[in-house]
């Protein structure tokens, strides 16, 4: 099984970002989307799960959870906006947003990805999607830097 993960489109939904979840079962958008529009593409390409991030407002907006959890594949996933609202949880597998920086982090047990901003380039960080590959109770997370 293969999931797509993005965050921070702000408004921007790039060609890139859409080829490079293309064969996806499910995409997963970690927050700060900007518009509905971008929710309605993704849905056009898999079946999606989304969360509201800060900069998210408005009726269509606040109808999103700031926090999902999700079984992928027999396994538990939990999706934030904010890395901070991940602790404590007891998950094995965690995707957030937020800072726009790519990561993919191992420790105690938790693999956390951070797929990075697909949008709006915020300083010098890449543009970046994520995957996650799922065989079994195997997880491999990848990142993909758009150009």
């Amino acid at each position: 099984m293969k999931i797509g993960l993005i965050s921070d489109t702000h408004g921007l939904l790039r060609p890139a970002a859409l080829a490079a979840l293309d064969g996806c079962e499910w995409i997963v958008h970690a927050g700060d989307i900007g518009t509905p529009e971008i929710l309605d593409a993704l849905r056009q390409r898999a079946p999606l799960r989304a969360v509201r991030g800060n900069n998210d407002r408005g009726d269509w907006a606040e109808a999103l959870p700031r926090q999902v959890e999700l079984e992928v594949g027999g396994l538990r996933l939990f999706v934030a906006h904010q890395p901070a609202d991940l602790a404590g949880r007891g998950i094995r597998m965690a995707v957030c947003g937020h800072s726009h920086k790519p990561l993919i982090e191992e420790k105690g047990g938790l693999l956390l990805v951070n797929p990075g901003s697909a949008g709006p380039r915020r300083f010098r960080l890449p543009l970046a999607v994520g995957l996650l590959h799922i065989e079994g109770d195997e997880v491999r997370a990848e990142l993909i830097e758009l150009p």
